[in-house]
């Protein structure tokens, strides 16, 4: 066939996919129906992927920015599901057998849970055809006794450290409680996210203290506190998370720090040194674009639609959202800011070389207004 065939897990959500020729959709559907309905889940097969995790967690804990948001969440998320990382405890990695699999795909693999999506040279009646043949006969309900529903998210303000100074840099991540995919709010965090933006010191195309677009940007280019960073608005069924991920030498780290959290206090009062209608134009419309360019990736595309099913029970139009994106106003944007922003403890990261960073406490942006 020629075909790429995998599957992968986020925090919410676990895929399963296929990359193939158009002749040959009927043939893949079969393969992930007969994967995922039909699996032998072999012992000997279980033990040989004990190993491929455990590597599979060593190059995680390598990637630093993996491995900072993975103790960012568990900061903000104590005790709770989005507090563990998606792979695992390595006790649990250890132990798992067969019949927690097995149990595993009773519970959770029902109809109402599931979502066939498709993107690319299709007709659509065919793969509806092709869904009804092979996945109709999935049962409705859970056929065990384990819970279906995981505890309900809620944000903790606190903080994970982890001192290393083999590690040459300190990375620090920051956020503070975001919105739900379904929330009034989410659309104007979009464009806030986008406004805040990105910065690498060694991407000319970020600009440096006097031509960066945005006032963080232009404040920690300005000296050598800081090597890049990257702002994130991450969503999911019933919260989200809102912040930065910063990386910086040793010596620099607390004063980018400051200067970030002093940025994110101006932002939270709406003030207008960092929050202009200039700023909220030139988001949106790269947002916007960023959107638009994301169609080209099929893949990603095939995403989107199974998770917006999930999510709002129907797909997105684009236009829609487009729409969306255009009717958020200054005034929104400072709203948003202020309900998310002002006053409100945030959760936080830090990794490395971070023995100049300041106490926890003492990051708060109320000690910046």
């Amino acid at each position: 066939m020629g075909a790429h065939l995998n599957a992968y897990t986020s925090r919410e959500q676990t895929v399963y996919y296929a990359k193939l020729f158009r002749r040959d959709v009927g043939v893949g559907m079969e393969i992930l129906s007969d994967i995922l309905q039909n699996s032998l889940l072999d012992a000997g097969a279980v033990e040989r992927e004990r190993d491929v995790i455990m590597r599979e967690m060593e190059e995680v804990n390598k990637q630093h920015e993996e491995l900072i948001l993975d103790l960012l969440h568990e900061a903000a998320y104590r005790g709770g599901g989005l507090g563990r990382t998606i792979l695992g405890p390595e006790e649990n990695i250890r132990s798992i057998s067969r019949t927690d699999l097995k149990n595993y795909v009773e519970t959770h693999y029902t109809a109402p849970r599931m979502v066939v999506a498709a993107a690319g040279a299709l007709d659509h009646g065919e793969v509806v055809e092709l869904a009804d043949r092979y996945w109709s006969g999935r049962p409705r309900e859970s056929v065990t006794d384990f819970p279906v529903d995981f505890d309900a998210a809620r944000f903790t303000p606190t903080e994970v450290r982890r001192l290393d100074e083999a590690e040459p840099r300190a990375h620090v991540a920051v956020a503070w409680a975001g919105s739900e995919w379904t929330s009034a709010y989410a659309v104007p965090l979009m464009v806030l996210q986008t406004l805040v933006g990105q910065w690498d010191r060694l991407n000319p195309a970020s600009g440096g203290a006097s031509t960066a677009p945005s006032a963080l940007a232009r404040a920690l280019a300005a000296g050598d506190k800081c090597h890049s960073y990257v702002t994130f608005n991450t969503c999911y069924k019933d919260a989200g998370l809102f912040g930065l991920y910063l990386a910086a030498p040793p010596e620099g780290v607390d004063a980018a720090v400051a200067e970030t959290m002093a940025y994110f206090q101006k932002l939270g009062a709406g003030d207008d040194a960092v929050l202009r209608d200039d700023d909220v134009a030139r988001a949106k419309a790269q947002l916007k674009a960023n959107l638009i360019s994301q169609l080209d990736a099929l893949a990603h595309v095939c995403e989107e639609i199974g998770r917006q099913f999930l999510t709002y029970e129907r797909r997105l139009p684009l236009a829609e959202l487009l729409a969306r994106i255009d009717a958020v106003s200054l005034e929104d944007v400072r709203a948003t800011a202020e309900h998310y922003l002002a006053g409100a403890g945030h959760a936080q990261a830090a990794y490395g070389s971070i023995a100049g960073l300041r106490k926890f406490e003492d990051c708060h942006t109320g000690n910046f207004s």
